[in-house]
């Protein structure tokens, strides 16, 4: 038997990546903390319960690993499971990476690195996701709430990408992953271990904004905050104190404009453009209309 299995299942790119496996006819396994008590693929998966891995892994031969959330440092708890993964033969593993690197925290580099050293096994450095517009993100829920965005950002860009567009490049990779990715081949693409996902444009919080007020008719306003400040914000959502401090550290990070990036690996994998930050406000355009008037 082989198949794939998804860690992060019920997530942003988990849950959109069974569907489109499924699409195609590729038997999925779908791991979760809470699976779905009616879904016969779920499977209970604890990154702090390695008794749930191997369960997980049998029989698959493909894996989408989502690392352990909140997590700066999630080598100690990724690491066994790779290991036990390159035991039972898995030969391709797409991990969920990002394109931006949280400061102090050389555990999450690390974890790409140990994943780019397999023959067949790929990195997602995926850029900022837009959904962190959406609740239940602490952004989403002060864009719902309050029709603000508190930012350190000033004026840097990031290559904002949809979770669905995430989720179809990594259904590329998995679907044959003895082939060369659908698409657009380019040169050499079929050793590549890592690939820069992002949207069409990169775009400042401003830029979000004002495309939010054009599309709800809601304004939207862009308030400028330290650091500090907008680490308490994520302390109070529930982050842990440290997750909160890097990534504000990381939205302050964005200034200086080395991670005002766009790639066209979406287009290359998938054979279509990814979705702009545009077409994403037009889907959800119901998310922000309603909530309370700033």
């Amino acid at each position: 038997m082989s198949g794939v299995l998804v860690t992060g299942g019920t997530g942003k790119t988990g849950r959109v990546l069974v569907e489109l496996l499924r699409g195609d006819g590729v038997p999925v396994r779908v791991a979760a903390r809470n699976p779905a008590a009616g879904d016969p693929d779920a499977v209970r998966f604890d990154w702090n319960d390695p008794g749930t891995h191997r369960a997980a892994l049998h029989a698959m031969d493909r894996v989408y690993l989502v690392p352990p959330v909140n997590a700066v440092n999630p080598m100690p708890l990724v690491e066994p499971f790779l290991d036990e993964a390159e035991r039972l033969g898995v030969r391709r593993v797409v991990l969920l990476g990002s394109a931006v690197v949280l400061p102090n925290a050389p555990g999450a580099l690390e974890l790409a690195a140990r994943v780019r050293t397999r023959p067949g096994w790929v990195v997602l450095r995926a850029s900022g996701f837009m959904q962190n517009f959406l609740r239940p993100h602490p952004l989403g829920e002060r864009l719902r709430q309050h029709g603000e965005i508190h930012t350190a950002a000033g004026g840097g860009r990031l290559g904002w990408i949809d979770a669905r567009d995430i989720a179809a490049a990594a259904s590329a990779l998995l679907t044959n992953p003895d082939d060369e990715p659908s698409g657009r081949p380019t040169e050499g693409q079929g050793d590549r271990r890592d690939y820069l996902l992002t949207g069409p444009k990169a775009l400042s919080y401003q830029d979000a904004a004002a495309i939010i007020t054009a599309r709800t008719g809601r304004p939207i306003r862009v308030l400028p905050v330290e650091a500090d400040e907008l680490a308490a914000g994520y302390r109070a959502a529930g982050m842990p104190a440290e997750f909160a401090a890097a990534l504000a550290a990381v939205d302050a990070g964005l200034s200086a404009g080395r991670d005002d990036l766009v790639s066209t690996a979406v287009l290359d994998l998938t054979g279509r453009p990814p979705r702009s930050f545009d077409e994403f406000v037009q889907d959800h355009a119901s998310e922000w209309a309603n909530g309370e008037a700033p």
